[in-house]
């Protein structure tokens, strides 16, 4: 066993020995014209150009995509080797506890940052200011290297040297970084046709992770760098779309840097490998994704079940069970639609029933002061149901429930 470990231990050493900076130019790689990453590309600027007609109500969609926003954070600081289930970060958002785990903390930041994104990003470009606010975001009140996922000078590109773990390539040297980065920023701010933009935003994700910016967190920035591209280049998150370019990369770790690892090399080949592997993946999540805007596949294949879920485990009562039953078959309800659960009650009893699931969070007024109401899933126990059903239909990239 000690043989083993010094053996172990010495290949690491020598791995690391190995690692070297290699520099290569960064230009936008034109695919050829029958490749499947041509094809990747025209179909997803088809997806990216596609009207959003769903028969899902908005305001359940939108409470799907709050609940996305949270597996991609889990997702994103996962791959950084945080331990917290999504199980677990689930609780914490049930309960109002302010005394919260690091690991906790760091996947809040990222939701953050993420809601800094879709609040701010048609409204600024994506420079050099915007990146430093998503990194202090992300580093914010997380204690610092080598034990925490903090960093020593937040929003500042380092003044240190660094060196990936488990990585054959070494980020230029820390006087070069600035000039790279405004390369960078160039880069994807150069107005090229709109064809070119989803191959622009791969590139620049691992152009950013071969750079390393900062001295801690690039991960986890480089990812949110990746999200703010993609709504900046036409994914309207602001309308009905989700996007979870995060679930590309945490499903599997390992395809994740291998192929960033055929891209270090600076080949065409191996930056067109990396290309076709992100976009391949997005275009996979997105078209997943996109089938909740169905309402007839959310409320047979996700709401139902979900409800059944909460009943037998008594997060919800029988009576509550039913109301919220009619509520998913109709998806918009009003108090006349409950008539038939509460035979020989008088109306009151009705409007009592809405009020407590109102307070307890599960119904929500379709619009301010209506009188009709939809389901609310993202804030309650029925949350725990449909993070449950959406993991077995394979919605979740992170499995550990």
């Amino acid at each position: 066993m000690l043989l083993l470990l010094c053996v172990n231990s010495f290949l690491i050493k020598i791995q690391m020995s190995e690692a070297k900076f290699l520099d290569y130019q960064l230009k936008l790689i034109e695919p050829s014209f029958d490749s499947s990453l041509t094809d990747l590309i025209i179909e997803l600027d088809y997806l990216r150009k596609k009207p959003l007609g769903g028969s899902t109500h908005p305001r359940v969609f939108f409470q799907l995509k709050h609940i996305f926003h949270t597996l991609e954070s889990i997702g994103s600081a996962r791959i950084e080797g945080n331990n917290t289930t999504v199980a677990e970060y689930i609780e914490t958002k049930l309960e109002s506890n302010e005394n919260i785990s690091e690991g906790v903390r760091e996947i809040k930041n990222i939701e953050n940052a993420m809601e800094f994104i879709e609040n701010n990003i048609d409204d600024y470009p994506i420079n050099r200011l915007f990146l430093s606010e998503l990194h202090k975001m992300i580093v914010k009140d997380l204690p610092l290297p080598p034990k925490g996922e903090g960093d020593h000078t937040p929003g500042v590109y380092r003044s240190i040297n660094l060196k990936i773990n488990n990585s054959n390539h070494l980020p230029p040297d820390y006087i070069r970084v600035q000039d790279y980065m405004t390369e960078l920023l160039s880069f994807i701010e150069r107005e090229d046709s709109p064809k070119y933009d989803l191959l622009k935003a791969a590139i620049a994700h691992h152009r950013f992770v071969w750079i390393h910016p900062f001295g801690n967190g690039n991960g986890r920035t480089v990812r949110l760098f990746t999200y703010a591209m993609l709504v900046k280049t036409g994914f309207n998150v602001n309308v009905g779309r989700i996007i979870n370019p995060t679930a590309v990369f945490c499903s599997n770790r390992t395809d994740y840097y291998d192929n960033l690892s055929k891209a270090d090399m600076g080949t065409e080949k191996g930056v067109l490998a990396w290309c076709e592997y992100v976009l391949k993946g997005l275009k996979e999540e997105i078209e997943k994704i996109d089938k909740l805007s169905d309402y007839d596949y959310l409320k047979k294949e996700i709401l139902l079940p979900s409800l059944v879920h909460s009943l037998e485990r008594e997060y919800i009562t029988d009576t509550e069970s039913k109301i919220l039953r009619k509520v998913i078959e109709l998806q918009v309800i009003q108090a006349s639609d409950l008539k038939k659960i509460f035979v020989g009650k008088v109306s009151s009893e009705v409007s009592r029933q809405i009020k407590k699931l109102i307070n307890k969070k599960m119904l929500v007024p379709e619009k301010e002061g209506a009188r009709k109401y939809i389901i609310r899933f993202d804030n309650n126990f029925l949350l725990r149901g449909v993070i449950r059903i959406l993991d077995e239909k394979g919605f979740l990239p992170v499995r550990d429930l």
